[in-house]
């Protein structure tokens, strides 16, 4: 009798049609049977947005035995949500893949990528997941230098357990400029993104901002954390849980005056 094969779900943030995805797909297909929902369109830093104003429009793109492929005119937690609730409800992802990012979510970037927000969404339905991400922004980056260091980690997260309700964050250097050195566990840097906005007129002389900025790191100078190592040319891990709870803080809070019994 033939081993079961994984099922997989892969996902991202940066669109249906973007290399970082398709290299995930093909990488994905050599350890099991894959699933794709991706956003139709571009939806980087939407978070752990879900679409509740619009309807959400699903684009069956191909389907056979082993590996199907839809569009979601959403964003990536929809797709998530979607693959297990209403694509494929009777068939529960063994693994949730979401990338490749084009641009790292090293530190505080995790809080507004979609990319790693299909991951939670996926360890919060008690599913291995991972992130993938690549610090190059460029649609248009080859990351196939990434893509045997990728194939490790899904290898070695298939045959070993996380721990409830966590997921990994895998941030790889600019491969298109410089060689991987290796691959780090991490913890994640404490960092700060620094917006600037760049202000301008509109054809119609109206006035706008547009949205930048940069990540500090408050730890510069120490080797212990996902962006520094990330900028000396290694791959970084990271175990990212989402918790609600701030434990430490608990009873101390409780006593304050305006707690009424």
């Amino acid at each position: 009798m033939a081993e079961k094969r994984p099922y997989i779900l892969v996902t991202n943030d940066d669109g249906i049609g973007i290399k970082g995805l398709r290299l995930l797909i093909e990488s994905a297909k050599k350890f099991g049977d894959v699933l794709v929902v991706a956003p139709d369109s571009a939806q980087s830093a939407k978070s752990h947005s879900i679409t509740q104003a619009l309807p959400i429009r699903i684009n069956k793109i191909t389907e056979n035995d082993n590996y199907a492929e839809y569009s979601v005119s959403g964003t990536p937690v929809d797709c998530v949500k979607l693959a297990l609730y209403e694509i494929s409800p009777g068939r529960k992802p063994d693994l949730v893949l979401a990338g490749i990012n084009h641009g790292s979510n090293t530190s505080a970037s995790v809080l507004y990528s979609g990319t790693m927000a299909a991951a939670i969404e996926g360890a919060m339905h008690d599913i291995k997941s991972v992130g993938f991400s690549v610090d190059n922004h460029s649609i248009e980056a080859d990351f196939e230098d990434a893509v045997p260091y990728v194939e490790k980690i899904i290898a070695e997260l298939i045959e070993k357990d996380l721990p409830e309700g966590v997921c990994l964050n895998v941030n790889f250097p600019d491969v298109t400029e410089v060689k991987i050195k290796g691959i780090k566990t991490v913890k994640a840097a404490n960092g700060v993104w620094g917006e600037k906005f760049v202000k301008a007129n509109d054809p119609h002389k109206r006035n706008f901002v547009w949205i930048t900025g940069t990540l500090t790191n408050k730890e510069e100078g120490k080797p212990d954390n996902d962006i520094y190592l990330v900028e000396h040319g290694y791959a970084t891990v990271t175990p990212i849980k989402l918790e609600f709870n701030y434990l430490p803080f608990l009873n101390e809070l409780s006593e304050w005056d305006f707690n009424i019994s």
